[in-house]
């Protein structure tokens, strides 16, 4: 299954991505306001593959004069439904439709890996101001809690897909994965957590691009064995998602 397959199965699932999939916690938009050494309010931001917008509407929320960038059709009809007053302009990160130096900040939201750094660095330095930043973050698993460990490991075997280390890489090679190798980076991981239904955090974790590519019968049967085995942890049905937002903001030296 190829990176690009992947990345456009979210089109299939765009209602169930809107509904389910986490937001952002207050912090990480204190920790970007920081790291640029100005504030969000005023700014004028474009939030690039917001999907159904999510962080865009948070960033609208701080007072950012934001625009989104989204590729796919669904996605971005059910942003236009959710965010009707906020502009949104077709196209990726390998080729931003924004005109040069024309903004404070660019953001990607659980985007950026879907990008070619080759391409997209070089594409947000020519949208970015003088004095603008680049800011890319996740919403990653938090390893230390056992039944998030394990689920995650069950994930990716079902899926046929590596389970990703439970140590995240350092800063140095965060960076050079990144593709932001020379430019002024800070890093953060913010730790976070929300409670949800049983039946929203199985939406969630099955929204997933590796999961989303699998047949429904494979989805169904993973999807009907995760139930049981939470309805023995959560009786109540009430499933706490405990999150690690890894953050990096880039900037020119």
């Amino acid at each position: 299954m190829t990176t690009s397959s992947r990345a456009h199965s979210f089109n299939a699932a765009a209602d169930q991505y809107a509904a389910s999939r986490p937001s952002y916690p207050p912090a990480l938009f204190d920790r970007i306001g920081q790291f640029t050494s100005r504030p969000l309010a005023g700014a004028r931001v474009a939030d690039v593959g917001a999907g159904t917008g999510i962080a865009t509407a948070l960033l609208r929320e701080r007072g950012a004069d934001v625009i989104a960038v989204e590729p796919g059709d669904a996605m971005a009809s059910k942003f236009h439904t959710t965010l009707p007053d906020v502009p949104i302009i077709r196209g990726d990160g390998n080729a931003l439709p924004l005109a040069d130096a024309s903004h404070d900040l660019l953001t990607y939201a659980q985007s950026w890996q879907w990008t070619d750094t080759t391409r997209s660095v070089p594409e947000a330095l020519r949208v970015l101001r003088p004095d603008g930043a680049l800011a890319i973050w996740w919403n990653t698993t938090a390893f230390d809690v056992p039944w998030i460990r394990e689920q995650h490991q069950r994930i990716a075997h079902h899926c046929g897909v590596m389970p990703t280390s439970r140590v995240r890489p350092d800063d140095s090679d965060a960076i050079r994965l990144a593709g932001l190798s020379g430019l002024r980076v800070a890093r953060r991981q913010i730790r976070w957590s929300r409670v949800v239904s049983l039946d929203t955090h199985l939406a969630n974790i099955s929204s997933r691009s590796a999961f989303l590519v699998l047949g429904e019968a494979h989805k169904r049967a993973f999807r009907t064995e995760e139930r049981r085995r939470l309805n023995e942890l959560f009786p109540d049905e009430a499933v706490e998602e405990i999150y690690v937002v890894d953050v990096l903001v880039a900037t020119r030296p």
